[in-house]
């Protein structure tokens, strides 16, 4: 009886060890599961951080390359991309995984380039992760207006847009961005109304409360030395590319811009009387600044280059369509027969989206005329490298308003209005708004001098 109860006692004991590990094997094998999932989890996120990383340095090795080589947009191949490179883990020195780089240049008329790079590792070919990022060189024309001499905005004037000016600055108008001046404190000259002659802060006047907080003194000078255009490859380019127009044995040239897409070039026969006049530097004027007569040279599509030379004074207005730099030098630089860029008529964009954009660029001055229209209008980024961006004082030629749109860069004082000492007033135009294309700062007019601080990041986002 006892050898009975010892086996039925054995026998029950295997059946509750044949259940325990039963149930043991149903809860054992999901848990497994779970926990070789989360190894393969751990193991694919591992391997995405690794991607993304290979993918980040990608971006690096192509950011450096831009850095040392700015005109390269295939990888230093000649050929299209996109470009595959391995990639070596420098703690172990080994290679790990590879990046693929596929480079978009910037079009026409921008300086945007952007950069996608895919990393992945030996390990996990098939996990991926992807990185793109825009970069772009600023241009010049950064400010709604910059100087490098004093700026007095009348309590009639608008500003949009940051505006600069290595000296002084009397801001009585309104603005809505940065008014800022290199200077603590200066000694405010007499052109700059009363109570001046005296010493004034970098930046001070009439101006709104409101307006005031936008004030910003010192701040760092801005070297017109980079400014400098090399007027000499300008030259070239429009000899070999553009329009190149040698000098007239006229009065000048007339260039009229056309909805078209197309220029029409004149010579400019005659010229239209007006009385004697001052500028900006107390200096008597006496030539005439209006065009009358003209003969018509050609009509021709605005080059692809976008480059138009004129070695002579030269008349610019019109319907801009496309992309196009006139510049007007003489070569050896002589201030005294330097060429200056008159604006007689409205200057007008198709449209404002950064596919028409005009730039013009002297030597000396670039002058409203004294026949200009009551309301005028000008669209384009305005370079007056030795001289003034201006509207010469003639008594009592008083006009109604002028509205820029673009970029102004006076070398010396500029103006578009003349007030007496009761800030009345008595020459040029009652109203003035200058408004800033941000569409320049990356889409600059052909030629256009760049910034020198290189590529800046603009976006960065990855999947």
């Amino acid at each position: 009886m006892n050898n009975i109860n010892k086996n039925f006692n054995k026998g029950a004991i295997l059946i509750y060890l044949i259940i325990v590990i039963f149930i043991f094997s149903v809860l054992m094998v999901p848990l497994l599961g779970i926990v070789l999932g989360q190894i393969n989890y751990l193991k694919t996120s591992v391997a995405k951080e690794q991607a993304l990383q290979i993918a980040e340095a990608g971006i690096n090795y192509y950011q450096w390359r831009l850095s040392h080589f700015p005109g390269d947009y295939q990888d230093g191949t000649g050929a299209s991309g996109p470009y595959v490179h391995s990639y070596t883990d420098k703690d172990v020195q080994e290679i790990i995984g590879s990046f693929s780089l596929e480079i978009t240049p910037p079009l026409t008329g921008s300086t945007i380039i952007t950069i996608k790079s895919t990393g992945w590792t030996d390990k996990y070919p098939n996990i991926k992760k992807t990185i793109t990022v825009s970069y772009g060189i600023p241009s010049l024309a950064e400010y709604s207006f910059l100087s490098n001499s004093y700026i007095w905005i009348g309590q009639n004037e608008t500003v949009s847009g940051r505006l600069r000016s290595n000296n002084g600055i009397r801001f009585d108008g309104y603005t809505n961005a940065p008014v800022q001046s290199a200077k603590e404190t200066y000694e405010c000259p007499s052109n700059q109304g009363p109570p001046c002659p005296a010493n004034k802060d970098g930046v001070w006047g009439l101006a709104p409360i409101f307006v005031r907080k936008f004030w910003e003194f010192p701040v760092p000078s801005t070297d017109f030395s980079t400014i400098t255009y090399d007027f000499s490859s300008l030259k070239s380019l429009a000899q070999s590319g553009g329009i190149y127009l040698p000098p007239s044995n006229k009065k000048g040239y007339s260039i009229v811009f056309k909805s078209n897409g197309t220029v029409d070039i004149y010579k400019v026969t005659s010229l239209r009387y007006n009385p004697s006049g001052q500028d900006i530097n107390k200096v008597p004027r006496s030539e005439y600044t209006d065009y009358d007569n003209r003969s018509l040279q050609f009509n021709r599509n605005i080059p692809s280059s976008g480059i138009i030379y004129v070695e002579d004074k030269v008349w610019v207005e019109g319907n801009v369509k496309g992309r196009a730099m006139v510049a007007a030098g003489l070569l050896p630089y002589n201030y005294s027969s330097a060429p200056t860029i008159y604006i007689p008529n409205n200057i007008i964009y198709s449209t404002k989206d950064g596919s028409d954009v005009l730039g013009l660029i002297a030597q000396k001055d670039i002058v409203v005329t004294y026949h200009a229209p009551d309301d005028l209008e000008i669209n384009a980024a305005l370079v007056a490298q030795n001289g003034s961006a201006q509207f010469f004082y003639y008594n009592g030629n008083k006009k109604d308003s002028i509205t820029t749109y673009g970029s102004i860069i006076s070398f010396g004082q500029w103006t578009w209005s003349w007030v007496n000492g009761s800030n009345a007033l008595v020459s040029g135009y009652r109203d003035t708004y200058s408004n800033y294309d941000a569409n320049l700062l990356y889409g600059p007019p052909p030629s256009f001098p760049l910034s020198t601080s290189g590529y800046k990041q603009l976006d960065w986002k990855s999947n």
